[in-house]
């Protein structure tokens, strides 16, 4: 069986991949030619190759098997037609991106973009309006393994911590979690909002001007699921006016974000691009998941991680 990958993992790695009964080609995802691409494979791992590589031109493509959590930017219909199975990296960025979440809650209650700027022009200046995490609530829109991990290492910070699913479904490490109809609720009380919901037609633009206007004026956003479930010009006007206090954006509606974009000149605004799922165990997680699915795959047993592409996710 035959199997395409468009990132090379190293030789060890590709090594215990061909132990496992494949045939390994790989080609570079960023420069390959439409001439370098091996057709016959029945397996491909990758990221994004799409917007070069034709998935019509695979006769026997049985399994593609995602580096990222997302998958908006895949050929639906070519892969439904074909009857492919997806599986992504649901997981695999969840640590990194849970420390960033805790992370940009504490760059915003003590202002630490602030102090930065003040050292760079050597400003000795004493700030008497920082906030404490303790007490505070955090609602997290969507309960997934990104907010699972922010939440349980929020434990420590006696948050109250508050999210939102379809159903209400109870998850460990949330106080409380409110179905999806019971969203105004969560997001009122709400003293940080963080976005981690999956990107789907039904979530595109979600928090809109009229959700945003259920934020308390001195809560704060956070983002790090995808730009688009959030209504940008909408969030840009709630920033200008001070309808909400601030906030930490990781993901924007047209990346890279535009040079003339008013975020950038923001104080109440702190703006990272698209970073939050970068550590230095990605590789090895991201193949992890990779050699298991294929091992599962080869011997037909269930494969981790498979999506529905109709419903997003």
């Amino acid at each position: 069986m035959k199997v395409l990958f468009t990132y090379d993992y190293g030789k060890e790695k590709m090594d215990s991949i061909r132990a496992l009964g494949y045939e390994v080609e790989i080609i570079d995802e960023g420069r390959f030619t439409p001439e370098q691409v091996p057709y016959d494979s029945e397996v491909m791992c990758c990221y994004n190759p799409f917007d070069r590589l034709d998935i019509t031109k695979f006769p026997n493509l049985k399994l593609i098997q995602l580096s990222s959590i997302g998958f908006d930017f895949i050929p639906k219909e070519d892969i439904l037609n074909k009857s492919i199975i997806l599986s992504n990296n649901r997981g695999g960025y969840s640590i990194p991106m849970g420390e960033w979440i805790v992370m940009n809650l504490l760059m915003l209650s003590r202002k630490a973009v602030k102090f930065w700027d003040n050292k760079k022009e050597k400003k000795w200046k004493l700030d008497s309006k920082l906030t404490e995490l303790y007490g505070k609530t955090v609602t997290f829109l969507g309960t997934g393994t990104i907010s699972s991990e922010a939440a349980k290492r929020l434990q420590g910070f006696e948050m109250n911590v508050v999210g939102v699913n379809t159903k209400g479904t109870d998850t460990l490490y949330f106080d409380k979690v409110y179905a999806l109809e019971e969203v105004k609720t969560a997001i009122e009380q709400a003293d940080y909002l963080v976005m981690v919901l999956p990107f789907t037609e039904r979530t595109n633009h979600f928090l809109d001007k009229e959700k945003l206007s259920w934020m308390k004026n001195t809560a704060m956003l956070i983002n790090v699921s995808r730009g688009n479930v959030i209504d940008e010009v909408a969030l840009t006007e709630a920033l200008k006016s001070k309808t909400i206090a601030g906030a930490a954006l990781d993901v924007f509606e047209e990346e890279p974000l535009s040079s003339e974009s008013e975020l950038w000149e923001m104080d109440n605004v702190f703006i990272s691009p698209h970073n939050s799922w970068i550590s230095e165990q990605r590789d090895n997680r991201r193949f992890n998941l990779i050699y298991e699915n294929l091992k599962a795959f080869i011997q037909n047993k269930p494969l981790k991680n498979v999506v529905d592409i109709k419903r997003g996710y």
